[in-house]
């Protein structure tokens, strides 16, 4: 994100906004096992904003009781200003899109996504208005008479969408919106949500465990383990710079090596690790001899076959193990002098004239990585 931070495009850095969705305290128990634990959450107006975790995190517990499905043990939600605490789910600014989609089989497109607005006793006119202008939204506005099972996967979960937005919520909840659609499908249908988001301005809160999917959608993305936020940042900000060994490991794949700092500059750190000196080149608050641990993502790692001119921190020696073509990337899979094996990632941007331009398995291979592509992790 860039910009100026009192920028509508980052609300949460500007000192003097006001969020919508304001979480509190709140801490979720069944029983004597506790789902959510005493979290505190600021989403702004405009947000599409992701609660991103592995099951049983709490994430989708989080999601109902900002619907009013589920009340909290304690703590409280507001939203837009008002307390949610006493309000009950038809009553509250939220509508919600459910992983199966729940479209009732009986009736058409037209009469699914009207559904709502007759139970609301909205008048006809309106009714049907509305309803042709969210199909366009959509993009379904020639498939009014069509039933649910005469549809493709997508497009049930595009009607389900136009249900959900029809009654103008000022919060979408979206509950594993892609889950049920095929990748390449669900890639498309991604960039789909975040253009219908953009134009109808509402608040969009997506669950999900898929870290490409939340990646790709959010404005910012909430990373939840065992009930509670372990980080919360832009996309950039959880990837790049991550603040824990399990948002390191979660949000992409990371090679981590544990170590002992045998330098603190104040503007590098230096750490020994099995894999050698690692210079970074960033100061750390931490202190010399303090026991760390460092994160290098795989394709911040580079691959050659020729030696480096000079020694130095920041390399390794290493044996091709195994390698899976992905097409448009390759994944090396680094036997180290230690045994030890790593994950290096690189593109295949030209394709190569003869195989022996290509690194291949048990071939030696030489690994060295830039001063800021480290990250130091306390915890």
């Amino acid at each position: 994100m860039t910009g100026d931070p009192a920028s509508s495009d980052t609300p949460w850095l500007d000192q003097g906004a006001e969020p919508l969705i304001k979480i509190r305290g709140v801490t979720k128990k069944f029983g004597d096992f506790t789902a959510v634990n005493n979290v505190d959450l600021d989403i702004f107006q405009g947000e599409l904003f992701c609660l991103l975790g592995g099951s049983g995190c709490g994430k989708s517990t989080l999601l109902r009781m900002l619907s009013g499905f589920e009340t909290t043990s304690t703590g409280t939600i507001s939203i837009d200003g008002i307390d949610m605490s006493n309000v009950p789910p038809y009553e509250r600014p939220t509508n919600m899109m459910f992983q199966s989609y729940a479209l009732f089989p009986h009736m058409t497109v037209e009469k699914n996504v009207a559904f709502g607005l007759k139970q609301d006793k909205i008048p006809a006119a309106q009714v049907a208005e509305r309803v042709d202008d969210i199909l366009k939204l959509v993009e379904l506005q020639d498939y009014h008479k069509r039933k649910p099972h005469q549809l493709s996967g997508g497009q049930k979960q595009r009607v389900a969408l136009a249900r959900a937005l029809v009654k103008q919520p000022k919060v979408l909840l979206l509950d594993e919106p892609l889950a049920a659609l095929d990748k390449k499908l669900r890639e498309q249908t991604q960039f789909e949500l975040m253009n219908i988001q953009e134009k109808v301005g509402i608040t969009f809160i997506v669950v999900t465990h898929d870290q490409e999917e939340a990646m790709t959608l959010s404005s910012r993305i909430a990373v939840m383990d065992e009930g509670e936020f372990v980080q919360i940042g832009t996309p950039t900000e959880i990837y790049e710079f991550p603040e824990t060994r399990f948002v390191a490991g979660f949000i992409g794949s990371a090679n981590m090596f544990e170590g002992r700092v045998v330098e603190d500059g104040p503007d590098h750190v230096r750490v020994m690790t099995d894999l050698g000196e690692i210079y970074i080149d960033h100061g750390q608050s931490v202190r010399e001899g303090n026991r760390v641990w460092v994160a290098i993502r795989p394709e911040k790692i580079h691959l050659s076959k020729e030696p480096p001119t000079e020694p130095g921190p920041n390399q390794a020696i290493g044996m091709v193990d195994d390698i899976g073509y992905l097409g448009n990337t390759s994944i090396y899979k680094i036997k180290l002098e230690n045994d030890r094996i790593i994950d290096v990632t690189a593109p295949n941007q030209i394709r190569p004239k003869t195989r022996t331009h290509r690194i291949t398995w048990e071939e030696k291979v030489y690994l060295h990585w830039d001063a800021s592509s480290a990250v130091l992790l306390n915890k």
